[in-house]
């Protein structure tokens, strides 16, 4: 047979070709298969559950309802302030919430006791940054209203130490915070910090808020000479620092009170700045304190800041026994006087004090050179007046102070 190749031979249709049974029934049963098959892996994926993870950013966190309802997290819930209540209920408490004194618990029940209402350098940052998530573990177990915490901002920083904030991605250089680039001024890596440093004012600017989103209330700026290398109200960078904090305790409906270590500064623009000025009394041995300018103890001026050189120019005085860790220093002759003369010279200082309107802050847990052979109180580091130790102040001390309704 010849084939026109012009012409295609037309193939017989699909439908006229002969198919066995056999395989007609093997390909229905092939396809019923698949069909039983794709619907089997469609309810799988069906019954599949999805737990997307939380998805995080900075200042925000959203995250997943869980189906049992959690309790709220604790939280300090700061309340107002009272400046005279502060100047006549003042305690120093220093490092209270950074664990000073060691038995915190003992130390907690001590001035849960007590008529104290402000707790003066509560919050520690000498040579470290401040540990927030130890301060709440241990303001979570004090029973104390009213009460207002307050928060040293040191004039000493550790260059080798970390702090980051969970609120910002930065990474935070102490190096480039110091003044002068004077690396070793209080030991080794260590330093002076200048508000004058942009980095300094953005860590002040992190510690402030997450000390008030804490509930911390007042906040001291120690030896503000050092800190600021411009201690004059045309020149100065504190005030940007200042007004940053007074917005953000505005913004959470909160009262602040900020202070600063003045010593001699008598500019009474910068001065007005702070909330209050604040420093130590210089006692004798025999607990007395001179009525000048400056205190005689020393080559260069030691401003005794309830002189009118300086209380004239101020919002607010508080004073109280200073410490510096030296056998010489307030604590330290206080701390080596018998019972009968310690009592005698606080009651005496806050006579003298509280009714001139100034503050002088009661001593209930301050440093102490551990040579110093006087009393003290958990260890020879710190003087605290509990009586569970060798102090044993406090029942006469909270009855100078004003009882706490």
């Amino acid at each position: 047979m010849d084939f026109n190749l012009y012409k295609p031979e037309k193939k017989p249709s699909i439908w006229r070709l002969q198919i066995s049974f056999k395989f007609a029934v093997f390909a229905m049963i092939l396809l019923s298969l698949g069909v039983l098959w794709m619907l089997y892996i469609q309810n799988k994926i069906s019954s599949v559950r999805y737990d997307y993870p939380a998805i995080t950013h900075k200042k925000h966190v959203a995250k997943v309802i869980p189906d049992v309802p959690v309790k709220d997290e604790w939280r300090f819930v700061p309340g107002p302030i009272s400046m005279e209540q502060i100047k006549k209920n003042g305690c120093v408490a220093d490092g209270f919430l950074s664990g000073y004194g060691d038995k915190t618990a003992e130390i907690s029940r001590m001035l849960e006791r007590s008529n104290c209402v402000y707790l003066h350098r509560a919050l520690e940052t000498w040579l470290r940054p401040p540990d927030f998530e130890k301060a709440v573990k241990i303001m979570k177990n004090v029973d104390k209203k009213p009460v207002v915490y307050g928060m040293f901002i040191a004039e000493a920083i550790s260059t080798w130490r970390k702090y980051s904030d969970p609120d910002w991605d930065h990474k935070f250089e102490f190096k480039k915070m110091c003044r002068n680039g004077n690396y070793n001024q209080w030991e080794k890596n260590s330093c002076i910090p200048s508000v004058n440093n942009p980095e300094y004012r953005r860590y002040l600017k992190s510690i402030t808020q997450r000390a008030m989103d804490t509930g911390i209330q007042s906040f001291l700026f120690g030896q503000i000479k050092l800190q600021d290398e411009n201690p004059n109200f045309e020149e100065t960078e504190i005030k940007s620092v200042l007004s940053d904090m007074r917005e953000y305790a505005k913004a959470k409906n909160m009262q602040i009170i900020i202070g600063a270590q003045t010593d001699d500064i008598t500019d009474e623009k910068y001065l007005r700045l702070f909330d209050y000025i604040e420093g130590g009394v210089g006692i004798d041995a025999n607990g007395s304190v001179e009525n000048q300018p400056c205190s005689s103890k020393f080559s260069s001026c030691w401003g005794l800041l309830w002189d009118k050189e300086y209380s004239a120019r101020a919002n607010a005085v508080l004073l109280h026994l200073d410490w510096s860790g030296l056998t010489w220093d307030d604590m330290g002759i206080f701390a080596r006087m018998p019972q009968d003369k310690r009592i005698e010279t606080l009651r005496s200082l806050y006579g003298k004090f509280t009714g001139q309107n100034m503050g002088f802050l009661m001593p209930f847990l301050a440093v102490l050179n551990h040579e110093n052979e006087g009393c003290y109180g958990p260890s020879k580091h710190f003087y605290t007046p509990s009586n569970k130790y060798r102090c044993s102040d406090e029942d006469k001390i909270n009855k100078m102070m004003p009882s706490v309704k």
